[in-house]
This record gives C-alpha cells, structure tokens and sequence, in this order.
C-alpha cells in the first residue's frame, strides 16, 4: 500500500460502492421473495403436461434459483466491501496520527515514490529561527515511527489485497450465472481461501514425508470446510487433477509411509470421505480452474496413477462415494469409464477390474477393496439424480455394432441387440468379486448399482424422501422403469439372486404406484383421471407389473416399501375422488354417487391385486424358508416408523392425489389425511384388525394377509370419506369387498409365473 495513497484517500468511491451494493443486497432480496412466491409459486400450482412438466418446469426452478444465488453473492460481496472500507479508515486514522505524533517531535513522512517513504528530520535546529526551540528525538525515535508505519501500511495491504484475492475468488466460482458461497465477513472469505493454500501444500508432499500430525491436520481441515464453495474450489485448483489422484493412490501403499499407516489405520475412511466431500463440493464452481481439473480427471480416467499403478477411474472412483458431484461432470466421466470398460472387456463380454493380492486398497471403509471403479462412481450417482438417469438411460452397445456379443430373441430368432448401461450393467456385467475387510465376499458394487437405479428412476437421491419440489417423473426416468419391471419380469433371477436390491427396487415401486395402477386397470375411459399422474407414465403391461411386485415382495424390505406405498396411495387417492367426484366419470349415465362408488370400488380392486401379489411372494418366501424369515418381515414393518408416515406419502403421493389438484399439481402434506391416518397405524403396529391381531404379523398364511389388505383398504375409504362432504358407509362396504376380489385375482395372475419355481402351500 503506498503511503500516499492511504494517507490522502477520501473512500468516496468505496463509501458509493458499500452503500450501491447494500441497495442491490435489499433490491435482490426483493426479487428473490418476488421470484420464490412468482416463478416458483406458479410452476407448482400450473398445469404441467407433457414437455411442459419436466424441461419447462425444471428451467423456471433453475432461474428462481439464480436469483437466491445472486442475493448470496451480493450479501457477500457487500460484506467484503464494508470489512475492508472499515479497515482502511481505520489503518487510515492510525497514520494520521502516526505522523502527527511524528511531527511533535520534528519529523516528517515523506513518500519516496514506488510506494516507499522515509522518516526525516523537520527542521533542522541550526536552520530554525532565531528565538524558536526544536524539539529533539532520538534515532531510536526514528527507527520506531519508520516501523509502526510500516505496519499500518502492511495491514493495509493485506486488507486491500485479501479484499481482492476474496472477490476474485467468489466471482471465479461462477463463469456463467451467480456463486452461492456465503461469506458473513471477508476475514472468513479470506481464511477459507488461505487454508486451502496450506492444505493443498500438505497433500502436496511426498506421502513418505507425511506425519502423524499433518495427516490429522489435513483430515480436519477438510471436515470443516468440505462444504466450503471457495475453500474447495481453490483446494481443487491448487492440487491439480493429477495431483489429486497421486496423492490418494500413493497415501493407500502401504510401503509409503507404514509409520503413518500403522498410527491412523483407523482414520483413513474419513479422510476418504471428507476429501470426497471436498471435491465433490469444488466441482460444482464453473471457474476456469475447475473446468481444467473436472476434464483432466475424465483424461486421466484410463491411464496409470502415481507410483503404484492403479487407473486414474479406480482412484476417483473412491472419492466419489459422498457429496454431490456436478451432474455434467459425472456424465462425462461416466461415458469415458463405460468406454474403458468395453475396450477392456471385449465390449462387455468379458471380466475387466480384477483385483489380486498386492492391489491397494482404495477404498477404506471396509465394505470392499474399492478396485473395481464402477462400484465407487454408482454410488456417486445413487447421490445425483439427474446424472443417475442419464448415465442408465445411455446406450452401451447397438446392435449394429461390429462385436456386439449380446443376443436378444427377435421373432423366434435370436440377433444382437441394443442394450441400455442399465441393460448391461443389470443383466449382462461379470462383476468381479468384491472383498470386504474381513475377507468376506462384498456385494457392495451391486448394491450401489441398485442405489443409483433408485436415484435414476425416482428423481430424488438414494436412501431419501421426495420432497413437493422433487420434480415429476420424465419421459427417460418413466422407460427406465419400464425396463426394470420387463427385464425382473423376464429373468426374475437377476433379482432374487441379489435380493439386497430389493429395498431400492420397492421404494420405485412405491413412487410409481400411479404408474403400476394403470397397468393393472388398463382400458378404462378416462383413465388418466382414474389415475392422475403429473409429468411422463410409465407403460407397465400387467404381467410385468405381476412378476415384478411378486419377486420383490419375497423380500422384507422390498415387501414392506410397496405395501406402505400402496396403502398410502390408496388412502390419498380415494380422499382425493371423495372430494371430487366429478374428476372421474365412469359413465355418465350413471349418478354421481354410482359413479363414485364405481371409482373407489376400481381403486380399492386395484390396492387388494397389488397386496394379493406381494402377499404371496412374502407366502411363498415363508414356504421355502419355513417361516424363519418371517420375523425379518415383520421387523421391518415395525422399524419403518422412521421413514413411513408423511415421508412415504409424499413419496407415493407425488403427482397423485390428494397432494394434487386436476392436473397433477402439489397443493399440499399428508397432516390430518386418510394417508396419514392409515400409514400411521400400520408403522407403528397399533392398527388390528377385529381378532386383534397386529395387521401383516404372520405372512405365511395367505388368508390373513387377504383380511388384513380389505380390512385396511375398507379404513381407508372410511377415513377418506368421513373428511369429504360425501361420507358413504355404502361405498365403504363396496370397496372392502372389490379389495378382496382384487386379492383374489392377483392369485390367478400368478399362478402360472410361480409354476416351475415351486407353489406355495398357500396357492396349490
């Protein structure tokens, strides 16, 4: 800072500057409140269709969103600028009265150009008036009033150039729209950036170098500002692409340092995770610099890593397993390590990640070995929705290209075919074996794979619920789904054999009970407002629909998501036609009331068929274990309390009724609804039915859960109806009898998807 410039600066501009951009603070707020209640207020109430319902939609949200993220930046920004006006006033006034303090004991300030200055002496006492005393000063005086200057100047150097170093961060983060990193002070802009400056440094260092204490440093600095926009971006930058790769593959050998490795053992799964979280964090900046690093990562994909040998894929893929990484970023990578596996493979058809005993251990957790990438990049997808449907959705292999080792039967005659990443990674993929901490086989990469599918089809991330603005189904999510139900439904194998999917598999089922309704009631006039569905349908035929549910109905966590699902769905959609009976006219020749019995009576056949067909896989899973696995069943039933209730109603109630209006539109929660009522007693056990025995306690016997689904489907029209102006014990009484003959006819629907693996007791 030059002595001049900070001795004469009037801050007129920087005082214009403070107070434009606490106007622009307020003006922004405005705009966010106008923008909150206006783009996205009326995207949720309008009636979305079609194109409409997803691209349209999704662009209004994203614009909303620029202006939440413009009002952060600017909050930010007018922080930093008022930070550092203050600190210049007050660097300001401090050597003012430096140099006034100077002059009473005669001596001058003097600027020498370049920014330098010296401290001289007044007026010298031989050249002083006659008459006139001079005070005297010591050099120790001199030296001392050269110093303190020079550390105001100092602070006011650091404070105009952090100042700067802050801004330029905060407007790099964003190449195109607004950052939302929000910083309260610039001192906590600065220290952000500066800590990434340090840490990067040790992640730097050669691995053998590395102690006990900068690992611990490394490991905590990263878990404070893993969520920091401007820390991991410049933690990114600082550490490159290759450096970033390097530095994980060669702190995981062993021989690197066994010193450190011996002494944080335990410690290395959580800077996995915080690292992940970092980078993840860093790659949704759009800076110059992590443009650079996301591409080099992807280039580095295929090639060799540091001194141990791993492929860059097999490295990141590790640091993929938490945090949300840039949905663009993931595509790419993803296209490029689907490339590489299909060159490895033969275009699929062979083994490709196959670890031996001297391979690192990438992966720290202790569920596997972390060799094989697709296992670590599936479970970043499972935490990226978007990414997770296009990924799946991409096509692997045509059957118009030359190797194509994979044959469809077409016409009675078996010829290559096209098969989706989700096609060959379901189906088609030799997994290699995964190996856990205890030496154990690890079907961690499989069960990640089910994560993302979960991901990828529901719009939502993996293990979570939909919220209101999670948004409808798309065109690729819905044909995704349609592949899932056709490809269980043709080899129902690819799931029962890993039959730890089938937690994720019922939670899709779940949130597309619409979907699965209208496949089951196909036909009808006016279907669509049988069923409403906001954004795009699945097609599901019937008897995928049957072999579907049926198979993940043998596992307790599948059984209990889509019974909960159903229930919930039908307990929405009935409260939702009591209050409309006009939404759905089954013949308009009929009354009212006829016509609304006849559409609670359709909803109600259709819940007791979807709980007959995973009422009798559960029955027939009990048949082959002779009960044992019964208590699992109804373990989970009772533990579900945590993610049931509104949750999984607002999950199976998303783009359906009565959280919609005509058209498919969220209009409000599960509080005080029939779904509420109903989800309610069955996750915590308290709803029996008139033997008093806990609904869904024994599902060996077929006959109790058919009187446990009417008995709770006839409580939900009842509940349902009691909070409309049209109650209706009649319609109550039909629709518990069309419940059991939808439960009835689920048996004859299965009867011959279950010949041939064994019938049931139950159904013989």
């Amino acid at each position: 800072m030059d002595l001049d410039a900070l001795r004469f600066a009037e801050f007129k501009l920087l005082d214009e500057a403070v107070s434009d951009w606490s106007k622009m603070v307020d003006k922004l707020d405005d705009l966010k409140g106008a923008a909150e209640k206006g783009l996205t207020g009326a995207a949720k109430k309008a009636n979305w269709a079609g194109y409409n319902a997803t691209v349209s939609r999704e662009f209004i949200a994203k614009t909303a969103g620029e202006f939440d993220d413009a009002h952060t930046q600017a909050q930010s920004i007018s922080g930093i600028l008022r930070d550092t006006l203050g600190e210049l006033r007050k660097h300001q006034e401090e050597l003012v009265g430096l140099i006034a303090d100077g002059a009473e004991k005669n001596l001058t300030v003097t600027s020498t150009g370049g920014g330098g200055f010296r401290v001289v002496m007044n007026i010298h006492p031989d050249r002083a008036a006659k008459g006139t005393s001079v005070p005297e000063h010591s050099q120790a005086e001199v030296d001392a009033l050269r110093d303190d200057i020079q550390k105001v100047l100092d602070k006011a150097t650091k404070s105009d150039a952090s100042a700067a170093k802050a801004l330029t961060a905060i407007a790099d983060l964003s190449r195109f729209g607004f950052a939302d990193a929000k910083y309260k002070t610039r001192d906590a802009a600065v220290a952000a950036v500066e800590e990434a400056d340090k840490l990067s440094k040790l992640a730097r260092k050669n691995p053998s170098d590395l102690t006990v204490a900068e690992f611990d440093r490394l490991n905590s600095g990263l878990k404070k500002y893993a969520d920091d926009e401007l820390f991991a971006e410049q933690f990114a930058t600082n550490l490159g692409a290759k450096g970033t790769l390097e530095f994980w593959a060669d702190i995981n050998d062993p021989s690197a340092n066994p010193q450190l490795n011996h002494a944080r053992h335990g410690k290395f799964d959580d800077l996995q995770k915080h690292l992940s979280l970092t980078l993840a964090t860093a790659t949704q900046s759009d800076s110059l610099g992590m443009t650079e690093w996301t591409s080099k990562v992807v280039d580095l994909g295929n090639k060799p890593v540091g001194n141990s040998g791993p492929m860059g894929f097999q490295v990141m893929s590790n640091l993929m397993r938490w945090g949300n990484y840039d949905d663009q970023f993931l595509t790419d990578y993803g296209s490029r390590l689907i490339e590489t596996e299909k060159k490895m493979t033969g275009n699929g058809e062979g083994a490709a990640w196959r670890r031996t005993g001297t391979d690192l251990h990438l992966n720290r957790t202790g569920s596997d070995t972390g060799w094989d990438p697709m296992a670590g990049y599936l479970k970043g997808l499972s935490n990226s929705p978007d990414a997770a449907t296009v990924f799946l959705t991409s096509e692997f292999i045509s059957k118009d290209d030359e190797g194509n080792p994979f044959e469809r039967e077409v016409d009675g005659e078996k010829k290559p075919a096209t098969l989706s990443n989700f096609q060959y990674l379901f189906e088609e993929r030799d997994w290699p074996v995964g190996i856990d901490d205890k030496g154990e086989s690890s079907d961690t990469g499989r069960n990640n794979f089910a994560l993302a599918l979960e991901a990828a089809a529901t719009g939502h991330p993996a293990g979570e619920m939909p919220t209101p603005d999670t948004p409808a189904h798309n065109a690729e999510q819905a044909k995704l789904v349609e592949s899932l139900f056709a490809s269980v439904s043709e080899n129902p194998s690819r799931l029962t054999d890993n039959s730890y999917m089938s937690d994720s598999m019922g939670q899709i089922a779940a949130e597309y009970m619409p979907d699965i309704h209208r496949g089951l009631h196909p036909g009808s006039v006016g279907e669509k407002e049988l069923f409403p569905i906001a954004g795009s349908a699945a097609k599901l035929g019937e008897a995928d629909i049957t072999q579907f549910l049926y198979t993940v109905g043998r596992n307790p966590e599948g059984y209990t998501a889509v019974n909960l699902g159903q229930h919930g769905y039908t307990a929405s959609l009935m409260e939702y036609h009591f209050k409309n009976p006009e939404a759905y006219i089954n013949d308009p020749d009929f009354s009212q009331a006829d016509n609304l019995k006849k559409t609670i009576e359709d909803v109600a056949r259709t819940g007791g068929e979807i709980q007959g067909t995973i009422g009798a896989g559960r029955a027939y899973e009990a048949e082959l274990e002779q009960g044992a696995k019964d208590s699992d069943y109804n373990k989970v039933m009772e533990k579900v309390g945590t993610w049931g209730g509104t949750a999984v109603g607002i999950g199976i109630g998303l783009g359906t009724a009565p959280l919609i209006g005509p058209g498919g539109v969220i209009v409000g929660g599960l509080t005080g609804t029939a779904a509420d009522q109903i989800i309610g007693g069955l996750v915590d056990g308290s709803l029996r039915d008139s033997a008093d025995e806990v609904l869904y306690r024994n599902g060996q016997e077929l006959n109790e859960t058919r009187d446990s689904t009417y008995t709770l489907i006839e409580k939900s029209a009842k509940e349902a109806g009691e909070r409309s102006p049209n109650p209706s014990p009649h319609i109550v009484s039909a629709a518990s009898t069309a419940a059991e003959q939808g439960f009835n006819n689920a048996h004859a629907n299965i009867k011959d998807f279950i010949e041939g693996q064994g019938v049931p007791r139950q159904l013989g």
